[in-house]
């Protein structure tokens, strides 16, 4: 049980490190659902045990991936994967509250990026101004 704990342990504080390298409101996001989660987690069964730290895992290891390694607060372009609607068959109730829940949390994040990506006055991808509302 105490290679276990380790393992867990290890793990946690590897997500919350990479976790550093994000954007501010990301990583306060992320943070906070890691340690939601790692507590939720803490006295499940062992039949969870192995797909809940195979997808920690997992996670880590894109995340590793898609920073690059390269310090705190280094990430650039897109971080993640995309969601296909079909995996939700595979979701009980309580993992698509879940998601709702985080959807829910990271409208205002998503909002902040599309105003960084397209501030007031600045041609915007579909050929109009965002600010004025006049087409060029």
């Amino acid at each position: 049980m105490q290679i276990h704990q380790q393992n867990v342990r290890v793990l946690y504080k590897t997500i919350l490190r990479l976790h550093r390298a994000l954007p501010s409101e990301v990583r306060e996001l992320g943070d906070q659902y890691v340690k939601d989660e790692f507590r939720r987690h803490k006295g499940v069964g062992k039949e969870h045990v192995a797909p809940f730290m195979m997808e920690w895992a997992n996670y880590c290891g894109m995340l590793a991936q898609q920073l690059g390694l390269r310090g705190p607060k280094t990430a650039t372009g897109k971080i993640g994967i995309s969601f296909q609607e079909s995996q939700l068959d595979h979701f009980d109730g309580q993992q698509i509250y879940q998601l709702y829940e985080l959807r829910q949390s990271i409208s205002p994040i998503n909002e902040m990026e599309a105003l960084r990506s397209d501030p007031p006055g600045k041609e915007s991808s579909r050929g109009t101004k965002s600010s004025s509302g006049n087409t060029s």
